[in-house]
């Protein structure tokens, strides 16, 4: 595994030990690895916790451990993966548009999903097009002992409901969205091939980062690709999610990808994909086919 770039903030993340997938802790100040124990994540996003003051007391009751050589989802099988659609101007005008006058969205499906250093498969029929797309992602808690969600939220009322940063790379069939898109076919299919959505490895708590102005960065084989500040984004996080709450209901454990900013382009098998939000690390990850 290449060498961990660590978040600006403790945070915390999954691993595997054993049989089982534990939660973990890391203070970026030492740094100190903290063993949490087996703890079902979903549970603890709907108890509103893992915000900064929360996390803090877990490592100090937690076990320390050395850097896990190898990390899990931050959060297992998401109720929903919703992505922002041309968020960034100059990525809309890449596409051959502009930038849409209210938020749009779609959904990617869980299989997609795939943690740090591990591989985004190419299908073994797909012969065209793949693209890398970085993006900062949030993760969704909030205290919601009834399981009722978050529905019609107010601008005042959205940053509750997030729990935490984290990193995602939107990975994409290009070809084959477009080629969808000509026919007017749904283009889910271009977004959702397995292991299309690398996400992780680190999750900071919202209440200890501030998103609103960091440097997002795509690396392919060491080169920058894409690079913007999140500032650039034509819909921020609080309008996003009121949009958003507008059309479903928003649950613990949901994920939220905010949009990509001009640069995306094709990766093959070979390449390393690195996605890196200032303040929250680096997710890595290599592209491999499938075989036949």
């Amino acid at each position: 595994m290449s060498k961990l770039v660590l978040p600006a903030a403790p945070a915390w993340f999954r691993f595997p030990r054993g049989a089982a997938v534990h939660l973990g802790a890391v203070d970026p100040n030492g740094p100190k690895w903290f063993d949490l124990g087996p703890l079902d994540v979903h549970a603890l996003l709907a108890q509103g916790h893992l915000r900064a003051k929360d996390l803090q007391v877990r490592m100090q009751n937690g076990s320390p451990m050395q850097a896990p050589e190898r990390f899990a989802l931050p959060v297992p099988q998401p109720g929903k993966i919703l992505c922002l659609a041309k968020n960034y101007v100059a990525h809309a005008r890449e596409m051959g548009g502009e930038a849409p006058k209210e938020p749009i969205f779609f959904a990617k499906l869980p299989d997609t999903l795939v943690p740090h250093e591990a591989p985004v498969v190419i299908p073994h029929w797909l012969e065209t097009r793949v693209d890398h797309e970085a993006e900062l992602a949030l993760i969704l808690g909030f205290a919601d002992p009834e399981h009722r969600g978050a529905k019609y939220l107010t601008a005042a009322d959205a940053p509750r409901v997030v729990a935490g940063y984290t990193l995602l790379n939107d990975v994409t069939a290009r070809k084959l969205q477009g080629t969808d898109r000509d026919q007017k076919y749904p283009w889910l299919r271009s977004k959702s091939l397995d292991t299309f959505c690398p996400v992780g490895p680190f999750v900071v708590p919202a209440d200890a980062f501030d998103a609103s102005d960091r440097r997002i960065v795509m690396r392919v084989n060491g080169a920058i690709r894409q690079e913007a500040r999140t500032k650039d984004m034509v819909f921020p996080i609080v309008a996003a999610l009121v949009a958003m709450a507008q059309c479903t209901t928003l649950r613990p454990g949901d994920l939220i990808a905010m949009g990509t900013p001009e640069g995306v382009g094709p990766v093959v098998p070979g390449d390393v994909m690195e996605v890196e939000v200032e303040g929250l690390g680096v997710l890595r990850n290599p592209v491999v086919r499938e075989e036949r």
